[in-house]
């Protein structure tokens, strides 16, 4: 049952955290590691730097995002991701989509609760 639960919550996160990556880019650009930093504190997202990476490459080839290296004074060149219009479109929609998904959920979770 415990190997069951493990495979289902590692399922959930993994869908949920491209809807993470495009709500946290709509409030401006950020480099790779600076979004790891902000949803390491999402309960329940528990994602790693080395997750992320691949998600933002596949997320720049739909064309939801764009990047843009940035020179540092303290190390190598940034990579920013920001939202492209298009990534905007696609974060409401999976966000809509979500919030129906969670309300949903919740309705027949208290439905049940009232047998």
């Amino acid at each position: 049952m415990e190997a069951f639960f493990d495979n289902w919550t590692v399922q959930v996160r993994k869908g949920v955290l491209e809807l993470c990556i495009l709500v946290s880019l709509r409030e401006g650009e950020r480099y790779g590691y600076e979004l790891v930093k902000g949803l390491v504190g999402v309960p329940g997202v528990q994602v790693a730097e080395g997750s992320i990476y691949p998600l933002l490459a596949r997320l720049k080839k739909q064309g939801f995002v764009e990047t843009r290296l940035v020179e540092s004074s303290e190390g190598p060149a940034r990579k920013y991701y920001a939202l492209t219009a298009e990534g905007r479109k696609q974060a409401n929609a999976m966000g809509e989509y979500f919030d129906g998904l969670v309300k949903g959920l919740h309705e027949l979770r208290t439905k049940k609760d009232q047998d």
